[in-house]
């Protein structure tokens, strides 16, 4: 069935640093995000918000996020809830945001992003990181999802005949190009051959495989056409195609486990609502929570073959100025990974490269975006189009 499609236009962006903020509460982060996202939608007033996190809750100790932001930044009476997909959280309100103002039932949506991820340290955070596996047949034997990614990243390479060294290429690109973003966590380049003596992580995953878990928030300001405020001249930026799909929560009931299916899906729907190719696409921001991450999520979106995504992780393939430029604000690697607010930075940074405002991070010519956060070992998969212009 043909949907009629209204222009959902990204009037306005916000961001706040990715880095570990000892000092600076969950509230103040996101009021950072929304103050900046509402002053650059020229003062728009949300009639609803959604707020992507994952942990506030277990680490925070603060449920009732939409009560709570709402009235710190103004706008009690507002309705706003929270939604949690794990690390696909910000993909998920996203995805709510979108389809609230393509209904018509609500003018303006603010999503929101946020996590506070140093509010605790050590062994139990890791813990509470175990939360977005299967709690009774994964975490409670003792597996996380970075060790849970090493075995299958372990398995990958047995399976395909993967070149360990080669993998190098996906922590290289997102660090040259997190070298030039102000609000990523590590803004420099890697140093020739870091990438080998870095110690292990888990499994045989490195330290440069593996995307920090941080602090971060980020919001974006989704608005019908007919209700921009006066005098709006923002480069024309809409979200043209959404997508959340869901596959088994455990790896062990899948077919195939690198086949991550979810993620595939989500790409094809989003694309064919949108009515592209996501090989039409100048850019495609995924979720590179590691390299294994990397690797799969190019082969999901039919840039490579199964078992051959490694194979372009080289920056004349997947840097700036590549054939696919992939996380081209340092991605999670060097952006950092501030979990529930994830999906969100990534339409903040689509939206820059969009309008044509993303500096020396700049993809030439931009029209089409692709973004796509995943939920766990993509048990959860929300991808968006983007698009410059009017369609």
């Amino acid at each position: 069935m043909e949907r009629k499609h209204s222009e959902v236009i990204v009037a306005g962006i916000g961001q706040a640093p990715v880095g570990e903020w000892w000092d600076v509460s969950l509230r103040e982060m996101a009021a950072e995000a929304i103050l900046a996202a509402r002053k650059d939608a020229g003062g728009l007033k949300p009639g609803v918000m959604y707020i992507g996190n994952m942990l506030a809750v277990s680490l925070s100790r603060q449920a009732n996020l939409g009560a709570l932001l709402t009235d710190d930044v103004g706008l009690v009476g507002t309705e706003g809830v929270t939604v949690e997909a794990a690390d696909a959280s910000g993909g998920a309100a996203l995805r709510m945001g979108y389809l609230a103002v393509l209904s018509g039932d609500v003018d303006a949506a603010l999503v929101v992003g946020v996590e506070k991820y140093t509010d605790v340290i050590g062994p139990e955070s890791e813990s509470m990181i175990a939360h977005m596996l299967d709690a009774d047949y994964e975490a409670a034997e003792g597996l996380t999802p970075l060790s849970l990614a090493g075995l299958l990243f372990h398995r990958y390479l047995q399976e395909y005949g993967a070149e360990r060294k080669a993998f190098a290429g996906f922590p290289e690109v997102a660090h040259n190009n997190g070298a030039t973003n102000p609000y990523a966590m590590f803004q420099k380049p890697m140093h020739p051959g870091a990438y080998q003596r870095a110690a292990e992580a888990a499994e045989i995953l490195n330290l440069f495989d593996v995307a920090p878990y941080a602090d971060g928030a980020a919001a974006v300001m989704l608005v019908r056409e007919d209700c921009l405020p006066q005098g709006w001249d923002k480069p024309r930026v809409s979200i043209i195609g959404s997508s959340i799909v869901t596959d088994t929560l455990s790896i062990h009931d899948r077919h195939q486990p690198l086949v991550w299916d979810a993620a595939r899906l989500s790409i094809e729907r989003a694309c064919r609502d949108a009515g592209v190719m996501p090989r039409d696409v100048d850019f495609f921001e995924y979720h590179d929570a590691t390299s294994l991450h990397a690797a799969l999520s190019l082969e999901a979106a039919g840039y490579a073959a199964q078992g051959q995504g490694w194979m372009l992780a080289k920056p004349e393939v997947i840097g700036l100025g590549g054939q696919i430029p992939v996380g081209t604000f340092g991605g999670l690697k060097a952006r950092g990974h501030p979990i529930g607010a994830t999906g969100v930075y990534q339409a903040v940074e689509a939206t820059l490269q969009l309008r044509g405002e993303a500096g020396a991070n700049q993809v030439a010519d931009a029209k089409l975006g692709l973004i796509q956060c995943l939920g766990g070992m993509a048990s959860t998969a929300a991808a968006h189009v983007l698009a410059a212009g009017s369609r």
